[in-house]
């Protein structure tokens, strides 16, 4: 499966590695590959994660507190956002509304 990241989800990217960055040296540089890391990961797992706000899967990163959503359209994951899960659940559908 291929995996595209939309431009929303990668603004999401760098102001998470902007935030870690602020708060240790190297740390926004780890989130980042964790990131990618669990991004990879859809290679493999895309679509067995459950569906949230009726169109977009959610897979939890492994290290930090985001989660990924995305859409499978033509055998391709395409992330719309990359987002804090412990923000509240309306905030999150604006922002992927926005996307």
């Amino acid at each position: 499966m291929k995996i595209r990241i939309l431009e929303f989800a990668s603004q999401d990217l760098i102001d998470g590695f902007h935030f870690y960055e602020k708060q240790a040296i190297g740390l926004g540089n780890y989130f980042l590959d964790s990131l990618f890391s669990d991004i990879d990961s859809l290679q493999v797992y895309a679509g067995i994660q459950p569906i949230y706000f009726d169109t977009y899967y959610r897979m939890f990163s492994k290290r930090f507190p985001f989660a990924i959503y995305y859409r499978i359209v033509d055998y391709k994951a395409l992330i719309y956002a990359i987002l804090d899960y412990r923000r509240s659940p309306a905030w999150i559908r604006k922002q992927l509304n926005k996307a």
